[in-house]
């Protein structure tokens, strides 16, 4: 039974992928051909594959489309006529920054004929870099590196990383005028704000140096000196008038996390004859409570319930503030929170399967998208005296898995849209 249960979770979470691939919903958000030119240009850890998508599917001549996207290293794909580069993430490096050089140099000098396509996902803060003048790359990544470590929402680290861009909160779009720009975009944040995937290169920025100062503030982080005088001399200079003149272009959202949940929602539905329910689609905040809010959330359900299994499902973006020096994302530390709950109950819980994972198949910096957790492996740990408590106080989820064999590793998926959880409970009596 246990078999089959991890079969579900792993069909569901390959739904959720499905549904929110470039190949699947790309081609009826394209635009129509202008007369001029059309420049494809974008970053994100789907940028690739969306833009073999647009090739695929573009319904204008193919000699006037060209352009350059960035993705992160062993995500690209094979692609005619738009460039793929591959550079790092979630710490930007040289190949980022002269990517998102050329994609700016790619943008300039266009009329009102050309067309750009920005083709945007999840990553693309990271993998679009272009310091702000008087920051360097490294002033950037010491920043990026402490923020990915205080625990900070992906809100607050993009307001950061807009404020020490030349390309981001706008500016790309700023520099393609008077083409029109249309943004189709692959959405990773709670709340699918423009202005937050990837920095929002085309959006224009309400965010202020001032706020940038203050999440750094809020998390203790000291910033470099150039970093600082940047902030304190950006709070003093307005944005050029370009900014202002945005309104014309226009931003698609193709694929989201709440959409890929609910694919996976319909699909349990139609495979099971037992309660599916979505706990939330747009979870936020640390992994290990988060675990065990759903933890408490779910067992109150099944007290409702006579009997029989219950799927629960979920979505969002979690955080891990990093205290430790071990290796693990998002999802695996939740599922390592829950573990911990289920190893040290005074009483028997009811029996879990679980599955969480990151639909980009990267769970934080690690190789693997997340990982599995069954009743077996709850045994297996506590034959093996795995301490759990230990392993979560070191952030290192990765290797209580690995211990387990229930790491999740699927590789590039092909999209960006958000954490997929799953969790099914069964009574002990039901097994």
């Amino acid at each position: 039974m246990v078999a089959n249960e991890v079969a579900l979770l792993r069909h569901l979470f390959d739904t959720a992928i499905a549904a929110s691939q470039p190949e699947v919903c790309l081609a009826p958000a394209l635009p129509e051909p202008p007369k001029g030119r059309t420049l494809v240009v974008g970053a994100g850890k789907a940028s690739a594959a969306m833009a073999a998508a647009l090739e695929d599917h573009w319904p204008g001549p193919a000699e006037k489309l060209s352009g350059l996207v960035v993705t992160r290293y062993g995500f690209g794909r094979p692609t005619r006529r738009i460039e793929v580069v591959e550079a790092s993430h979630p710490v930007p490096d040289a190949a980022g920054l002269q990517a998102a050089q050329r994609i700016l140099q790619t943008v300039s000098d266009l009329t009102t004929d050309d067309l750009v396509i920005a083709l945007i996902s999840g990553g693309g803060s990271a993998l679009l870099t272009l310091p702000a003048p008087g920051i360097t790359l490294a002033n950037k990544r010491a920043v990026t590196d402490a923020l990915l470590r205080s625990g900070a929402d992906i809100g607050e680290i993009n307001t950061v990383r807009k404020q020490l861009s030349a390309i981001k909160g706008g500016r790309l779009a700023e520099a393609a005028l008077p083409a029109h720009v249309t943004t189709l975009a692959i959405s990773d944040v709670v709340g699918d704000d423009p202005a937050v995937i990837a920095s929002g290169p085309t959006v224009y920025d309400a965010t202020q140096p001032k706020d940038a100062a203050a999440v750094l503030a809020k998390y203790g982080i000291e910033p470099p000196d150039a970093v600082r005088a940047h902030l304190t001399a950006a709070d003093e200079t307005p944005r050029g008038p370009g900014a202002l003149k945005l309104g014309g272009s226009d931003y698609r959202i193709i694929a989201s996390g709440p959409g890929a949940l609910a694919a996976a929602k319909a699909e349990a539905e139609r495979r099971v004859d037992y309660p599916v329910y979505v706990i939330d689609d747009d979870a936020t905040g640390e992994a290990r409570e988060v675990a065990l809010e759903h933890a408490a959330f779910a067992h109150r359900a099944c007290s409702e319930i006579p009997s029989g299994p219950v799927l629960f499902l979920s979505g969002g973006e979690l955080t891990v503030t990093i205290k430790g020096n071990g290796r693990g994302g998002p999802n695996s530390e939740y599922l390592l929170s829950l573990a911990r709950a289920y190893l040290e109950a005074p009483e028997p819980l009811d029996t879990l399967t679980a599955l969480a994972c990151d639909t980009d198949g990267i769970d934080g910096s690690g190789d693997n998208a997340g990982a599995l957790l069954t009743p077996d492996m709850l045994a297996q740990a506590a034959a093996q005296r795995l301490d759990a408590r230990a392993y979560l106080d070191n952030n290192d989820a990765y290797g209580f898995f690995e211990a387990l064999d229930g790491l999740v590793v699927t590789g590039p998926s092909g999209t960006n849209v958000n954490d997929f959880r799953a969790l099914l409970l069964r009574a002990p009596s039901d097994r």
